[in-house]
């Protein structure tokens, strides 16, 4: 048998267990009350259905909510990071291109010869 994986960290995890709440049906020893079998109803699985897919509903908003938080702050750290990396690589290929530009530019001062008397 292999060990469990862990799951890649950058997948959020939950951290929080949800549990129902134990219902404790009522007994004729709690009541005192002999209790009556209710008639078995259509309507009581699709009522059950319906506020299971509601909590489920609610998890899944919930951790959608925690996902979306966590995205956006992860988000924001990795693209200041990437455009650091990229500002500083690039500074050293601006400063070639600029040293370029100016030796050209000084060297076709020279060839053009001294600037005409009388003017500054």
């Amino acid at each position: 048998m292999s060990p469990p994986s862990t799951p890649p960290r950058f997948v959020p995890t939950l951290t929080e267990i949800i549990r129902p709440l134990p219902a404790s049906p009522p007994t004729p020893e709690n009541t005192g009350v002999p209790l009556a079998t209710p008639a078995p109803s259509p309507a009581m699985p699709a009522k059950a259905l319906a506020v299971s897919a509601d909590i489920q509903e609610q998890l899944v908003q919930r951790v959608l909510q925690r996902v979306d938080l966590v995205l956006e702050r992860r988000l924001r750290e990795m693209v200041g990071q990437l455009i650091l990396e990229h500002t500083q690589s690039l500074a050293p290929r601006l400063r070639e291109e600029i040293e370029v530009v100016v030796r050209q530019s000084v060297d076709q001062a020279f060839e053009s010869g001294p600037p005409p008397a009388g003017t500054s």
